[in-house]
């Protein structure tokens, strides 16, 4: 899998690829993360990838030429499945897009900044639009770390136990189980015996019960969409 950043603001994307599971992804050569600095694109000595807003209001606007620059460049290399732009008004992000973006082969992320970017861009190259929440960021890059990241360790090969990405919370609608590890007392405070009795179904069926009740006392609207899924 490939990864195309499209950033005013590289810097910003060094520290999330650097370190752990995204790091040792790129290590071992399942999914390159490439980094684009939209001001090579710029116009001028000054290298302008911003402009006021016809009309006028507050906030200056990432130009057209710019972006349409570097997009017609990857694109004209390579098949992109997906050229996203991270936006305070795209569709909200959850575990099923991340495993939907997951079986892509290229994409691209296309980070705003400022009052956004010009409107022809999301009209003429943009296929998808997300939105990690309700909230206004001072650009996309923190929000396409947040996607690269999901999208990365459900990847084969990427977690060292592939198995540990399906029982992640919000698979299958539902919060995540408590979890135990050594020792099985602390102070008094004891690990669920079920888990301690190498009965798997029970530890299983112990799992789903508690993975249910999590989500119906924590995100009742997790569990009522899982409810009409089901139905």
């Amino acid at each position: 899998m490939r990864i195309d950043i499209i950033t005013a603001l590289p810097k910003l994307l060094e520290s999330p690829f650097a370190d752990s599971i995204l790091k040792r992804a790129i290590d071992s050569k399942l999914v390159k993360v490439h980094i684009h600095d939209l001001r090579d694109y710029g116009s001028g000595k000054h290298r302008q990838i911003d402009d006021y807003q016809f009309g006028g209001g507050a906030g200056m606007v990432m130009m057209i030429e710019p972006i349409e620059t570097i997009i017609t460049k990857l694109c004209d290399e390579r098949k992109y499945d997906d050229v996203i732009f991270m936006t305070p008004d795209g569709k909200r992000f959850d575990q099923g897009m991340a495993n939907t973006l997951s079986l892509k082969q290229n994409i691209i992320i296309l980070c705003g900044h400022y009052k956004g970017i010009d409107q022809r861009i999301r009209e003429q190259y943009i296929t998808s639009e997300i939105s990690i929440g309700d909230y206004v960021l001072s650009g996309g890059e923190l929000g396409a770390a947040v996607i690269s990241d999901a999208i990365i360790r459900l990847i084969p090969g990427v977690l060292n136990d592939e198995t540990s990405a399906l029982s992640d919370s919000f698979q299958d609608d539902l919060l995540a189980p408590p979890v135990y590890t050594r020792p099985a007392e602390y102070k008094g405070w004891k690990v669920p015996p079920v888990l301690l009795s190498g009965n798997f179904k029970a530890i299983d069926e112990w799992r789903q019960t508690e993975a249910e009740k999590r989500t119906k006392e924590r995100r009742p609207d997790l569990w009522n969409k899982k409810a009409t899924s089901d139905q």
